[in-house]
């Protein structure tokens, strides 16, 4: 039996590889427990799938490497991640080392108190300004939308029971938010603060529109309330032109047109024409998201496995008609 799994996306890590493998496994072994670490490669454009290779070549008893054909973002890596792990309770890590590995123990301490799903706070947080001002901003709007309480949506380090990872390996979303997904099925959630550093080598992978993108995916996947609330905007405004126009019709009839009324008549069309846009927009967002669901496309495909069989030999293994994941697991 595995006690412990612990997924790692990675992208574009060279830089950051070795020095995540000298502290990685030794806070580990620490631990005391039967764990497995499993990496997936997410397209990878440099050397990282060859430093994965190598050190699965050094330690193939705790470690699997899942190798994507492309690059299909963290989130899809996470999940791919879930569904080849087989701990019973599995730790989410950044490749980056800004999450400290050694912080897993404080995370199972949590567990152990009987918290099947443990967030993070990130401690004196190694951002930039405006990274930071727009994870509060998010967080807050997050709030107000949805019944989701997380203090720090962007820490990525986080710690999930089997049953947890269970219900989200059933779950068929293309675009989702694994915290959030997860935080909608634990039982007794909690959160706890960890160390932040800065980033050991590399660059971050999420420029600022992949952020306002990944909050998007948050919002329109678990809430109605954008829709609910343009509505009631729209309603709104509705209302208000109408009275305008109203009035506008009683001058003209008893005290002749004005012409200096017009640049009025301009702006309140473009206000409307503004927000009829804007709506359209934010309905295009959920039926894209429908559209992406009913293509029943593969999630991400998985190029080829690195694990040790059962006779301790560790070998890659071929691309199978299984390792095309459809929405809904494997």
């Amino acid at each position: 039996m595995i006690d412990l799994s612990v997924v790692i996306p990675v992208y574009n890590e060279e830089a950051g590889l070795p020095s995540l493998f000298a502290r990685l496994y030794p806070a580990l072994d620490a631990l005391d427990l039967n764990y497995e670490i499993v990496f997936v490669n997410d397209g990878s454009r440099d050397r990282s799938a060859a430093l994965l290779r190598e050190q699965f070549s050094v330690r193939p008893a705790v470690t699997r490497v899942v190798l994507f054909n492309g690059n299909y973002g963290q989130h899809l890596a996470i999940l791919a991640g879930f569904e080849h792990s087989r701990g019973e309770r599995v730790i989410t890590l950044d490749a980056d080392l800004q999450n400290p590995p050694e912080e897993i123990a404080n995370l199972l301490a949590a567990m152990n108190e009987g918290h099947d799903y443990v967030g993070t706070i990130r401690r004196k947080r190694q951002d930039i300004a405006w990274r930071r001002y727009a994870s509060r901003a998010m967080n807050r709007l997050r709030e107000r939308i949805t019944d989701i309480q997380m203090t720090d949506q962007g820490c990525m380090m986080r710690a999930y029971s089997r049953t947890i990872i269970d219900a989200i390996n059933q779950c068929g979303e293309v675009n989702t938010f694994i915290p959030a997904l997860a935080y909608t099925f634990a039982h007794n959630p909690t959160e706890i603060e960890v160390e932040h550093e800065e980033r050991a080598a590399g660059e971050t992978k999420y420029s600022l529109y992949r952020l306002i993108r990944l909050n998007f995916d948050l919002v329109t996947g678990f809430s109605v309330v954008p829709l609910q609330v343009f509505s009631l905007v729209g309603f709104t405004v509705s209302a208000v032109s109408l009275v305008f126009v109203l009035i506008l019709a009683w001058r003209r009839l008893f005290l002749g047109p004005e012409a200096e009324g017009l640049f009025t008549l301009f702006g309140i069309a473009f206000l409307l024409i503004g927000l009829a846009l804007t709506g359209i927009g934010l309905l295009g967002e959920y039926v894209g998201r429908i559209y992406q669901q009913v293509r029943a496309r593969p999630r991400y495909v998985v190029q080829a496995i690195l694990e040790q069989k059962a006779a301790g030999s560790g070998e890659q293994l071929p691309l199978l008609a299984g390792a095309f994941q459809q929405p809904g697991g494997a």
